[in-house]
């Protein structure tokens, strides 16, 4: 949520300022929530710390990997440092599509180590916190990077300062950043905090609505902006191809972020794995992600039609996630690394492909905007992918609890607290009876939240359809 209600505000700092030194600060401000995530003294300071973190982590992002460097950020399933901004000033277009792959290797890479080295951390002496702290040594060997080897670009730099602030479009900025936090905080606390229908719940979503409608209409009528600055880049929705591509980059988003953050939680119920085992686990996900990410980058500029990664890549995101909605507690483990290799590599085409496609059909003073439209895309989906799945995760589970388990006149709260995990009450005092019910209760509704996976690569197919079976035109002249 942090990242994503900063990103087209980020775009817009990496099109006026110093793109080195803007990612030198988000640098800092990652670090800094990084600390404040470890020295946490309640889950309120950690929340906090990964939303500074967060923000942080937007700008990084977008910001850069310099030189082929790439270092893995090792807190749990966190960000990348990424090349997004660097790789489109300093490449030409026929380089781009491979490095742009690159940064989904630096994703994966991180993705795996981070995992497994939090979770190495969570059951050694170092406890919990080094999956925080371990960014604060990882910057000091990095430090040197960001300032001796990172160069300087400026596309602003005739410009003043003042100047440049001014142009920046800051009441789009707030209402963008209020509608996506409002969207997470309305829907993971109704049914949870509050019940669906009460009036806090009816009003959040009211106040989401508002702003929704406001921020159109500021975007449409360019209210404290013009139609050249306004934060979103309304020319692309013009553009059938960037549409679809939005769309398309949105559905492998979607997939892989509920198949990286509850493929885990469902080994961990069905097979008691501590946070290490589970983390391994994902590793049938992640090599092969890394893995079609690359072949994707390679291909794209020998084959140069896109559609077809497209297609080929919903086609897999759907087989995954309608064979990994049907898993039950007694599937074989075979074969659910099977269903995550099929949507690992259906996720991995696409991942990446939608910067390379929005880059060559943009004009050139547009590709920063093109980069955080398809940020928005990407980031923002996997935002709202996760708070869909935890509402869901939160009010079916609640749902199937209480049919496994109400012939026993459980208390509400002791049936809800089976889903924070198999430390909980039901699973370490109740009757081996009542475990084995919860248990199927909650892998049940474990795999009902895969059933987002299945709209995803089926709508992921129909705008491979739609989309225009064309020859992206890579030149070969420098970036910058």
């Amino acid at each position: 949520m942090g990242s994503v209600a900063v990103i087209l505000l980020m775009g817009r700092l990496y099109r006026e300022f110093q793109i080195k030194w803007l990612l030198f600060g988000t640098f800092v401000i990652f670090e800094i929530g990084s600390a404040i995530c470890g020295a946490a003294q309640n889950l309120d300071m950690l929340i906090a710390g990964r939303v500074i973190a967060g923000l942080g982590g937007s700008g990084m992002y977008l910001g850069y990997v310099s030189n082929n460097f790439f270092i893995p950020s090792f807190s749990f399933y966190n960000m990348t440092i990424s090349a997004l901004t660097y790789l489109n000033v300093f490449t030409t277009e026929r380089e781009r599509p491979i490095y742009n792959a690159s940064i989904g290797l630096a994703w994966g890479a991180g993705a795996i180590l981070g995992p497994v080295i939090g979770g190495a951390f969570s059951v050694s002496n170092a406890t919990w916190r080094w999956a925080f702290y371990i960014n604060l040594p990882l910057a000091a060997c990095l430090l040197p990077v960001y300032i001796w080897i990172a160069p300087l670009y400026n596309a602003g730099a005739n410009k003043s300062t003042r100047s440049k602030l001014m142009r920046i479009d800051w009441l789009g900025t707030i209402l963008n950043a209020g509608i996506f936090i409002m969207f997470v905080v309305a829907l993971i606390f109704s049914g949870t905090i509050y019940k669906w229908g009460s009036g806090s719940a009816i009003t959040l979503w009211v106040v989401m609505g508002v702003l929704v409608i406001l921020f159109g209409i500021q975007q449409a009528f360019c209210i404290f902006t013009t139609s050249q600055d306004r934060l979103l880049p309304v020319q692309f929705l013009k553009s059938r191809t960037m549409v679809l591509v939005y769309i398309g980059t949105a559905c492998a988003a979607a997939a892989n972020g509920v198949f990286i953050y509850y493929i885990p939680l469902f080994f961990q119920f069905t097979k008691g794995d501590t946070a290490l085992k589970a983390a391994v686990r994902l590793l049938p996900f992640i090599i092969p992600y890394i893995t079609f990410v690359m072949i994707s980058g390679g291909l794209l500029p020998v084959i140069g039609r896109y559609a077809p990664f497209y297609l080929v890549g919903g086609i897999l995101i759907l087989i995954g996630g309608v064979l990994q909605y049907r898993v039950t507690s007694t599937t074989p483990v075979g074969h659910i690394y099977g269903w995550e290799i099929l949507a690992a590599a259906g996720t991995g085409i696409v991942w990446q492909t939608g910067y390379t496609v929005a880059g060559s059909k943009v004009k050139e003073e547009d590709v920063g905007a093109a980069i955080g439209y398809i940020n928005v895309s990407q980031i923002g989906t996997t935002c709202i992918a996760l708070a869909i799945a935890g509402s869901l995760f939160s009010n079916h589970g609640v749902i199937e609890l209480n049919h496994a388990l109400g012939s026993y006149n459980l208390p509400p709260a002791y049936l809800s607290g089976a889903l924070a995990g198999k430390q909980s009450a039901i699973f370490t005092t109740g009757e081996p009876a009542v475990q084995q019910l919860a248990l199927e209760a909650v892998v049940k509704t474990i795999s009902t939240v895969f059933i987002i996976v299945i709209p995803a690569g089926a709508l992921l197919i129909i705008c491979s359809l739609l989309m225009r079976w064309e020859k992206l035109k890579f030149k070969a002249v420098g970036g910058g």
